[in-house]
């Protein structure tokens, strides 16, 4: 989120106002509830794994004292949160239908760790619904992975990293044809160089999605995803919700058609652009361009395809998400607590607070960390047999 209007800031003020008198009248409850150690959702042997190697997993997560709330801790974390210094080296590939996507390269050059480029690990940020490499949690994402000796490289989607759209094609959650084009020419630049995914929002819908596709040759080591939505349906539902839609969903519907509204000329030839921008909310979008853009023949079908609840058993790396339980995007009847508890591969870190994006980029910081430094000791976690070469 990079500009509210002048109806979201006031609805911010007066949510401080409100959150103020909140606090002081239920300052009792307010302690007792806002500081509880997170729920971590996983098999014994990844467990054991991650409390090992990643020690914030059982550290109490408290919000802002004065931010409390899913709804406010997101905007504020929009609005206020720092911006890490990241400068870039931009590439263009081309896809197999003639497009271009951007990629926004880290190389960190000065590894001390990995001071050899062509073994030098490789995260890759694939951002949220309207996101590029520009947004504050991809800054700090970055930061979290060259502090440790990592390259990394944000895939930003389609008509989003301000390069042109060559043709009328842009990005859904459902489609990976981009993503497997991108993992494709990274490995092919840095094949000794282990590379995993880092998806936030419906950049980690994409992953999951991906991963369940391309199952043991995803030609990644492991996944992480933060505040991703597991169901379409759900998430839109909760989205539509009077405030949800004042404070997310209304802005969210608008950068999305700014896109569309930058890439006219040439979307113009597969979509009724005039009717694409009446669009008041994400579903209205995806019903009118979105769906009709990738063949769907209906929204509904499109986000059942694009919920990545009902895949998980598909894939076969090393995968830790990040949820919060007040989450507006979110919601958390939709989170698949009994599909990731079968799985030895998936684990969920579900924290009572934190709303959408906005904390604990420290666990990331260390997931990555163990994946990269200990290969064999997250595979035998996760149950998954060593490839023996010959």
């Amino acid at each position: 989120m990079q500009r509210l209007n002048f109806t979201t800031m006031y609805c911010i003020i007066v949510m401080n106002k409100l959150n103020t008198v909140y606090n002081l009248c239920f300052s009792f409850s307010f302690c007792l509830f806002s500081s509880q150690a997170p729920a971590l959702v996983s098999s014994k042997a990844f467990s054991a794994f991650l409390h090992k190697h990643c020690p914030v997993v059982a550290e109490r997560f408290s919000p802002t004292p004065w931010c409390w709330g899913g709804r406010l801790q997101t905007l504020v974390c929009a609005l206020l949160k720092s911006r890490p210094t990241v400068t870039y080296r931009n590439e263009l590939i081309r896809t197999v239908d003639g497009g271009q996507i951007s990629l926004d390269w880290v190389d960190n050059w000065e590894s001390a760790s990995y001071p050899e480029s062509s073994t030098r690990p490789t995260v890759l940020i694939l951002p949220g619904l309207t996101g590029n490499s520009k947004q504050s949690y991809v800054l700090h994402t970055i930061s979290q992975a060259t502090r440790r000796g990592y390259r990394c490289v944000v895939f930003n989607n389609r008509g989003l990293g301000g390069e042109e759209l060559l043709t009328p094609v842009t990005y859904c959650a459902a489609n990976t044809s981009d993503l497997e084009r991108v993992v494709h020419h990274v490995k092919g630049l840095y094949p000794h160089a282990p590379v995993l995914g880092a998806g936030v929002s419906m950049g980690g819908m994409l992953l999951l999605n991906y991963l369940a596709r391309k199952r043991t040759e995803s030609g990644m080591v492991a996944g992480f995803t933060i505040s991703v939505p597991w169901n379409a349906l759900k998430s839109a539902a909760s989205m539509e919700e009077p405030l949800n839609w004042l404070l997310f969903n209304k802005y969210l519907t608008s950068g999305l058609c700014d896109a569309v509204t930058r890439h006219r000329k040439v979307l113009e030839e597969v979509a009724d652009i005039d009717y694409v921008l009446k669009a008041q909310t994400i579903r209205e979008f995806d019903e009118r361009f979105t769906s009709l853009l990738f063949g769907y023949k209906t929204c509904t079908d499109y986000y059942l395809d694009a919920s990545p609840d009902n895949k998980l058993p598909n894939t076969a790396v090393p995968i830790l998400c990040l949820n919060a339980a007040d989450d507006p995007f979110s919601p958390q009847h939709a989170f698949p607590l009994t599909t990731i508890q079968s799985l030895p591969n998936v684990a969920l870190l579900l924290t009572a607070h934190g709303g959408h994006i906005s904390y604990m980029e420290r666990l990331f910081g260390q997931f990555v960390q163990a994946a990269f430094e200990h290969p064999k000791d997250i595979k035998k976690a996760c149950g998954i047999r060593e490839e023996h070469k010959s």
